[in-house]
């Protein structure tokens, strides 16, 4: 076996865990575990031992981490470049993550919603983004940016660029882009018996909720990335 790229990051067994749990769980919900959530399910005995393994990853480069926020983990994108590009070639056995098209995706960034009409009818659209699809576990059909710090502790802050994957349907516990109205909103679905609540993550903000039969509700996506400016071609 040759050598892994010089560039490219070495992972202890236990800091690959850690990563594929990240992965798996932006993929399969939209945002990343919490600390606890990792201590948890990988048996540590506390979310500090979590949080050494997230600092030890930080360092080297394949993730980010943001202060203040309980979910805030992001996936490096030239990390992800230099995974596709080490496996093109053979290297980086170690690495679990899934190789994705290094194709470009040409993204509408939606603005103000009218009620009655389509998400990505034209007149919603403010304007065009080029995203190197390597941002990406799930296939976005369109942009929405972020408005206040309601999901804050999911690590999604004001002025951030949500990846959506349009559909009208999800899963209790995924973060969804909804209508209610004219309006849209970000908040993690909840369902239940008697309803939907929309949940927030930031405690200063109250849950939405939504009763069954109400016509002015809809879901519009899910989320399946994030992006900043910093990350635009």
């Amino acid at each position: 076996m040759q050598d892994p790229a010089p560039d490219s990051p070495r992972l202890t067994a236990r800091q690959q865990q850690v990563l594929d749990l990240v992965t798996s769980a932006i993929e399969r919900s939209g945002a990343p575990p919490t600390r606890a959530e990792i201590a948890a399910e990988l048996g540590f005995r506390s979310a500090n031992a979590a949080e050494e393994h997230l600092q030890a990853l930080a360092r080297k480069g394949v993730i980010e981490l943001v202060g203040g926020t309980s979910r805030g983990i992001r996936l490096q994108p030239q990390t992800l470049r230099a995974l596709n590009a080490a496996r093109a070639a053979g290297y980086g056995k170690q690495y679990s993550l899934p190789l994705p098209s290094l194709a470009q995706l040409t993204l509408p960034l939606v603005g103000r919603v009218a009620a009655g009409s389509p998400i990505l009818a034209q007149e919603h659209v403010d304007q065009t983004y080029v995203v190197e699809a390597t941002l990406f576990q799930r296939r976005p059909d369109f942009l929405l940016r972020v408005r206040g710090m309601s999901m804050r502790d999911a690590g999604i802050l004001d002025g951030d660029l949500l990846a959506v994957q349009k559909t009208a349907e999800a899963r209790s516990g995924q973060i969804v882009v909804a209508r209610l109205g004219d309006e849209v909103t970000v908040k993690r679905l909840a369902r239940h018996r008697h309803g939907i609540e929309l949940l927030p993550e930031n405690p200063d903000f109250e849950p939405i909720v939504v009763r069954r039969g109400d016509e002015g509700f809809a879901i519009e996506g899910v989320a399946v990335g994030l992006i900043r400016n910093h990350m635009l071609v």
